[in-house]
């Protein structure tokens, strides 16, 4: 059931996700103190917010998406103004046992609508595109090193590069798929023997090793399909040497043509990668948070091609076994012909650097003002409060 439609907290459901073919996951580690884990999935290309979380309660969904309404048709509810996605099943069964909440109607502060920065000010925190180097979370990795004492926050890339939201001054490793063959345990001792002694390149060979040793036999060609790649996200986020914070981006979700195949492909992709990456977490999903975010929604409006172009709001997601979920928190702000933004989006009604700040304040128990000054300087919006049971 829904409290407060128009303004601020609407209701219950469920979340994981999906597999079916999208360009393939790229994920990065920060490896620090404590037994929190904390994975941020990117969806680069601009995920359609009112496809995953349909406001089917809005008389002015019709108008705008007509044709596709008959695909929640049964689908799972939250309250009786809001549907998941079908292709989003195993996210609505979270929904459903009180372990994932959306936040709709979120976006940063980027008001155009180029996809490179757009992505760039949500991977780096800062106030305009291109206004800082680092990412939001190499800052909240140095910031947990900081609470915690201790050694250094490490952080590991598995991609061809490290993604901008995880550059900045904690030490960074590179872990990539490679067509090469494996190198035999000859090479790898004589490799060791002749680093052994260099104190600069002794460390980052050593934490090489150890992450081709977490990864195990199957190393890389588990990123080949998303059930594999959850799978192996999980298995390198446990025990005292597992990652503590993770990253994964999957692409394709720039939906201008025929978007109902499209986004449930997609969305099919997701659900398979959180379900396996829940399920493998075992009895560390309790200490696990997942953060589900896209650069920007997508027009309210479906186009000629049965479509939706770049927009301003959509819809992030918020998992874990701490989380109170079964619920949307939203600023609902209407779609009727005059509650559009510029009369083609979804409003923005939630700034998204708030949801991120407040929801990792409250899941690694940091100090919300100061991590929301940290990671997304320059911000008036307070961080979101209310995230997690405890």
């Amino acid at each position: 059931m829904l409290t407060h439609l128009n303004r601020r907290t609407m209701l219950a459901g469920s979340l994981v996700l999906g597999a079916s073919g999208l360009t393939l996951p790229r994920i990065a580690f920060a490896q620090g103190a404590g037994t929190r884990n904390l994975l941020f999935v990117l969806l680069r290309g601009a995920a359609d917010g009112m496809a995953m979380l349909a406001p089917v309660g809005d008389p002015g969904l019709e108008a705008l998406r007509g044709p596709l309404l008959a695909d929640y048709d049964g689908a799972e509810r939250i309250g009786s103004f809001f549907a998941v996605h079908p292709a989003l099943a195993e996210i609505g069964k979270a929904v459903a046992a009180g372990e994932a909440l959306f936040v709709h109607a979120a976006a940063t502060a980027y008001r155009e609508r180029s996809h490179f920065d757009a992505q760039n000010l949500l991977e780096s925190g800062g106030a305009v595109p291109y206004g800082a180097r680092d990412g939001w979370l190499n800052r909240l990795a140095g910031l947990i090193n900081e609470s915690a004492g201790g050694d250094p926050v490490r952080a590991l890339a598995i991609a061809p590069s490290v993604p901008l939201a995880l550059r900045g001054d904690a030490p960074v490793s590179n872990y990539a798929p490679s067509a090469l063959p494996e190198a035999s345990e000859d090479l790898i001792a004589r490799v060791s023997q002749l680093y052994g002694d260099d104190s600069e390149l002794g460390g980052l060979w050593a934490r090489a090793l150890e992450t081709r040793a977490m990864a195990g036999d199957d190393g890389l060609n588990n990123l080949r399909d998303a059930h594999a790649a959850g799978d192996l996200a999980a298995s390198l986020m446990q025990g005292p040497q597992g990652a503590r914070i993770g990253m994964i981006e999957l692409g394709g979700w720039d939906t201008h043509a025929n978007q109902r195949g499209g986004f449930a492909r997609s969305a099919r992709q997701l659900d398979a990668l959180l379900a396996a990456y829940r399920t493998t977490m075992g009895t560390s999903w309790n200490d696990t948070m997942v953060l589900v975010a896209t650069e920007f929604g997508r027009t309210a409006r479906l186009n000629g091609t049965g479509g939706t172009d770049h927009g301003t709001a959509g819809a992030a997601l918020i998992m874990g076994g701490n989380v109170r979920g079964g619920r949307v928190i939203a600023d609902w702000p209407g779609l009727g012909a005059n509650q559009l933004f510029q009369n083609r989006d979804l409003a923005p009604t939630t700034a998204l650097e708030s949801v991120l700040a407040g929801a990792v304040a409250e899941h690694l128990r940091l100090d919300p003002a100061l991590t929301m000054a940290r990671l997304f300087p320059g911000r008036s919006a307070a961080p979101l409060t209310g995230i997690t049971r405890a």
